[in-house]
């Protein structure tokens, strides 16, 4: 039975498709990809449609990283085919558990950076989108770190599940 993640941010345009592109390309490295979903959205509409912004594709690529992506926005109705869902900060945790239909929903909302030991008490990644590429940079060097203990957590999940 597959496990499914999803990353959320705002637009689905900056963070979300940079920590669903990266971690992607870590489930595949890890064999992984046959047990494990990788998807992402936004909170809000205001980008459906569109491509990542580019930024978020030129930092990506630069690292190896697959740049294509389509914004959307995320659904309530999704928690239900979910297994965890990954917000980017405090205000995406918030609106997510929120629109969770039920508490055990509501419980599969996790911020990224919690999968990161050495974030400390900064579990948000910073909004990138207003400011210039070295915001896009750091944004990256955060999904990267907490991209492994991530993967940890979902490779038990899934593997515990597939069992």
């Amino acid at each position: 039975m597959t496990y499914r993640v999803c990353f959320v941010c705002t637009g689905n345009i900056c963070r979300s498709p940079m920590a669903e592109s990266v971690f992607r390309e870590r489930v595949a490295e890890a064999g992984l990809d046959s047990l494990i979903e990788v998807d992402s959205a936004g909170t809000g509409g205001w980008h459906e449609g569109d491509p990542a912004d580019p930024r978020t594709v030129s930092v990506l690529e630069e690292h190896g990283y697959d740049g294509g992506h389509t914004a959307r926005q995320f659904q309530s109705s999704w928690f239900a085919r979910l297994d965890l869902v990954v917000a980017l900060d405090e205000g995406h945790l918030k609106a997510l558990r929120r629109l969770a239909p039920t508490e055990q929903d509501a419980a599969k909302v996790r911020l990224l950076r919690s999968y990161d030991p050495a974030a400390g008490d900064e579990l948000d990644v910073p909004d990138p989108y207003y400011g210039g590429m070295e915001g896009f940079e750091e944004c990256l060097e955060m999904v990267e770190a907490a991209s492994t203990g991530l993967l940890e957590a979902v490779r038990e999940a899934a593997q515990g599940r597939a069992a």
